[in-house]
């Protein structure tokens, strides 16, 4: 018993100082995705799938003119559609997902974004990653993204020793307070998109330095 109020001492104390140092880091953390509707950021999102927020940014500036609703997606000519979104990659899967999309919305949803996980996971194309971020920006509910960037985060931070993301959400889950959830995930995102890069991390400029064990880190 010793040991485990121990361990949950330890656990509070290490999310303590990391939102912090998160706060101090990235004070006013922002979806980059560019949205003005819960289903504009879905569609986004699921642009974003191997490819940067920016490109998607570029093609969602068009995309959202021609194509507003639901409908009009669960409607589109998937050679038209393409066309859009191509320059995000694997267009082809992307443009089958959302008008599977646009079509599960009108038949189940009343062409609304729904505002649970468990209604949303089961739209084509989204998984948990896509719902928590539509859950965390656009009905405030405490979520965790996990991307590629919070997993390495995670796993160099220590926070996390899988590879499995759900299993590293559930982990962040346990060792933050529900309340920073969503804004402590997405300052780890920034921060490995940013600063504790894949190839070239910027250890020399890391304010999570001094917690991390990762052996790879270069010195400060």
């Amino acid at each position: 018993m010793a040991c485990l109020f121990k361990a949950m001492g330890r656990s509070v104390d290490m999310a303590s100082r990391l939102l912090k140092l998160l706060n101090e880091e990235i004070p006013s953390p922002k979806v980059a995705l560019h949205h003005k509707t819960p289903f504009q950021l879905l569609v986004a999102t699921i642009l974003s799938a191997q490819c940067t927020d920016e490109r998607v940014n570029q093609v969602t500036r068009g995309l959202f003119a021609k194509y507003r609703t639901a409908r009009d997606y669960a409607q589109a000519d998937p050679s038209d559609l393409e066309k859009e979104i191509r320059s995000t990659g694997f267009y082809k899967a992307k443009t089958r997902s959302l008008i599977r999309c646009g079509q599960a919305l009108i038949d189940r949803f009343d062409g609304q974004v729904p505002g649970t996980m468990d209604e949303l996971v089961t739209l084509p194309g989204v998984g948990r990653k896509t719902a928590n971020v539509i859950l965390g920006n656009c009905f405030g509910a405490p979520a965790i993204v996990v991307d590629t960037h919070v997993k390495r985060v995670s796993q160099r931070l220590g926070l996390a020793k899988t590879d499995d993301p759900e299993k590293i959400e559930m982990a962040l889950q346990r060792l933050l307070p529900k309340a920073s959830w969503t804004r402590g995930s997405h300052q780890l995102l920034l921060h490995g998109r940013h600063v504790c890069r894949a190839r070239a991390p910027q250890c020399h400029a890391c304010r999570l330095y001094i917690l991390c064990p990762w052996e790879g880190k270069r010195p400060a």
